[in-house]
């Protein structure tokens, strides 16, 4: 079974800043930011949505299939891939720009300020669905240039490949009728309580309305856990506690990761948001993306650990 991730391919340069942003953003003088804030770590990492959650998946022995692209310093992403066994066939190539980059800073608060270049990532469009040849479980529409968003989610609901929307910081490039339209199209819908908010706002639809278009709206709640809902079910999702907090950045990929590999894999939605939560505790505990790693059987004891109950790991890669 295979899941395909339509998402960003990007470096991530991650900065820890010791302080309090609200310490330095006068709110009565914000129409006039100047700030700077000294950062006390840097670190250079692989990641971008889409390369964030093929790689958890992968440790969950899964199959994921990433369509993306990369600029012209794509030898070391590439590389990385590789040597991950993750698939690299539908990524392009542009020798015109650098790769997407990530600038995130995150303070001692777990509040992020992140600038973001997209380098390549709308040259997607070129990069269609059904030249996958895999079969596809699933499809993931993540963050990343608006025109791959609709695009590939448009040929996916035309093949009828099951579609989860997960629009990310992207959400608010959508107008009131492209979000509603991609909601319309998706079987699921994911987002933190702000994107969820913000696609409650554009679309006119509350958390219950939105289920007359989805059958499943995961809202991710960080270190609260998750909400699942369908018109039959309201799910509260414990976190999973973590042995040390060292980043958050990339948690909420770790989490779609988890729960949509569970998900493909026939578990319950109880099951795959505690999968989800448990990758995203493995994820907060590393300092980047994908720096993170588990066996089989640790996965399994961690989680039995957590919430009581066995949970099996199907293998699902075709490496």
């Amino acid at each position: 079974m295979s899941i395909l991730i339509s998402g960003t391919l990007a470096y991530d340069y991650i900065m820890d800043f010791p302080d309090s942003f609200k310490n330095h953003i006068l709110p009565d003088h914000i129409h006039m930011l100047n700030v700077s804030f000294m950062v006390q770590k840097l670190q250079k990492n692989i990641g971008g949505t889409g390369g964030n959650i093929a790689y958890t998946m992968k440790l969950l022995l899964g199959d994921p299939i990433i369509v993306g692209a990369l600029g012209s310093d794509d030898e070391e992403y590439r590389s990385y891939l590789d040597a991950q066994q993750i698939k690299t066939t539908h990524i392009s190539i542009s020798k015109n720009v650098l790769t997407a980059s990530a600038y995130i800073t995150t303070d001692k608060d777990d509040n992020q300020i992140t600038a973001f270049y997209p380098g390549p990532s709308s040259e997607a469009v070129k990069l269609h669905i059904q030249d996958v040849k895999e079969k596809l479980d699933l499809i993931i529409i993540g963050p990343t240039d608006k025109s791959v968003m609709i695009q590939h989610s448009k040929e996916a609901y035309e093949q009828k490949i099951p579609i989860v929307f997960d629009p990310g910081q992207a959400v608010i490039a959508f107008s009131e009728q492209e979000l509603a339209m991609l909601v319309g199209q998706a079987k699921i819908v994911i987002g933190n309580d702000y994107e969820m908010k913000i696609i409650e706002d554009r679309t006119g639809w509350n958390s219950e309305q939105l289920l007359d278009h989805a059958e499943i709206v995961i809202t991710t709640l960080g270190e609260r856990g998750s909400l699942i809902r369908t018109k039959d079910e309201y799910l509260t999702i414990e976190p999973c506690p973590p042995t040390s907090v060292e980043d958050p950045t990339g948690a909420g990929d770790s989490y779609r990761a988890g729960f949509f590999t569970a998900y493909v894999n026939g578990h319950n939605l109880k099951t795959c948001g505690q999968v989800g939560s448990v990758c995203a505790t493995y994820a907060v505990e590393h300092y980047g993306t994908q720096k993170h790693i588990f066996t089989k059987a640790e996965f399994v004891k961690r989680y039995e650990e957590t919430y009581g109950e066995t949970v099996e790991l199907i293998e699902t890669s075709q490496n």
